[in-house]
């Protein structure tokens, strides 16, 4: 049959004349396209129904392979420079154990009142109140700190913050405050608290 018959037959044909039993005596044409509609409702379903869920199961296959990958780059990493983090540790600890060493004991505060107190003397400054204030805890450390007041002139008294500051425990310097005794115009009466820090270890 030529392309011409076939066209002819399809322009003639009545949809209402189909017979599913007597598929055979279809035209060509409606053969080949009852096949198409088949074929594809055959390919959608499959689609729907298998391949659908294979490919969010693709997809999920690998996110979770990008980030074992991920992963496995940062242990990578962390091997290659696990000689490099180890002396860094020695260093942290190091480090840490010199600033602990820093911090007075209990038993060493009472010493670093006298060092505060000779401190004062030996910048000439005249001393009115060295007093130990209530003990603050922290997460890991107490802070202690100490209200004092001296008088002096202005160079006498800049020696004393600067001599503090040089103590060989760690000493810091708040809430300061400056003014005239009254008397001379050179002397100054100054209010300082001076706080230290002791280490908590197994408190």
């Amino acid at each position: 049959m030529s392309l011409a018959d076939s066209l002819k037959s399809l322009n003639e044909f009545d949809i209402n004349d189909l017979d599913i039993n007597n598929a055979g005596i279809w035209p060509a044409p409606i053969k080949a396209i009852v096949v198409l509609i088949v074929f594809g409702l055959i390919m959608g379903g499959g689609y729907w129904f298998f391949i659908k869920d294979q490919y969010v199961q693709l997809d999920r296959v690998e996110k979770t392979e990008q980030d074992l990958r991920k992963k496995y780059e940062e242990k990578a990493y962390q091997v290659a420079n696990l000689e490099v983090f180890k002396a860094q540790m020695v260093e942290m600890e190091e480090t840490f154990g010199a600033l602990v060493r820093q911090l007075p004991s209990e038993t060493e505060v009472p010493g670093l009142l006298e060092d505060i107190t000779n401190t004062a003397l030996g910048s000439g400054l005249a001393l009115q109140e060295v007093k130990l204030q209530p003990e603050r805890k922290r997460d890991f450390y107490s802070e202690l700190p100490i209200n004092i007041r001296v008088s002096g002139t202005y160079h006498e008294l800049a020696s004393f913050v600067s001599s503090v500051a040089s103590l060989p425990r760690i000493v810091t310097l708040h809430d300061l405050t400056i003014k005239p005794t009254g008397g001379d115009g050179d002397q100054l009466d100054m209010q300082v608290v001076a706080r230290t820090y002791r280490y908590r270890a197994g408190e």
